[in-house]
């Protein structure tokens, strides 16, 4: 069975979609940037945290431990912390393009024909990824930022938009996984599972 260290009904519905059992084991781990540190080590690293916080998941489970963010102008951009905050983002990507990077952490149990020299019941360490797409958004008015926010779609999403919802209208362009930018990049999570033998 695989265990998601996430709550997000983003990430459960493309899972689910994929046909991937899994059950949900949410946690809470700081989702803030260290001193210097780049978009791509914080999402990769914040992806293994949320991961190993589960503990151990039981004999024979998988964790995945997933986390999204937005980057423009070498800003990284979480969840919006109020909706000023999500006018601020919004104003940021407005008519550029910007680059939405997932980390991927998956840990489970070693098995036999990945290395016979590990005992039973001990874990491979975590497998670490990262899947990026560039994004394209259209011009936004003023009018069109404050419609969005008073929706309160941007409130729970990195860079403060939802490229699924009603953000689709000003999404002129990407390049790479569509899903990545859901909020899970669930083709690399399908060969980290079967990589490390994973069965349905």
């Amino acid at each position: 069975m695989l265990v998601l260290a996430s709550a997000s009904p983003r990430r459960q519905e493309l899972l689910r979609n994929a046909g991937i059992d899994f059950i949900s084991h949410p946690v809470a781990i700081p989702e803030v940037p260290r001193p210097g540190e780049q978009a791509r080590a914080f999402a990769e690293r914040v992806a293994r945290e949320k991961a190993l916080a589960v503990g151990e998941p039981g004999r024979g489970n998988f964790v995945l431990g997933a986390d999204t963010v937005v980057v423009v102008d070498g800003l990284i951009l979480g969840k919006p912390r109020d909706q000023t905050d999500a006018g601020r983002m919004l104003h940021l990507l407005s008519g550029r393009s910007h680059r939405v990077i997932t980390g991927v952490c998956l840990k489970g149990p070693v098995r036999e024909q990945v290395d016979p020299h590990k005992q039973e019941g001990e874990s491979f360490p975590p497998d670490v990824r990262s899947q990026t797409t560039l994004v394209t958004m259209d011009s936004l008015t003023d009018a069109d930022i404050g419609f969005y926010i008073r929706t309160e779609e941007p409130m729970d999403k990195a860079g403060a938009y939802a490229i699924q919802g009603l953000a689709s209208r000003w999404i002129s362009r990407i390049e790479g996984d569509y899903f990545n930018v859901v909020g899970l990049p669930v083709s690399l999570v399908w060969r980290m599972l079967r990589y490390h033998h994973y069965e349905l």
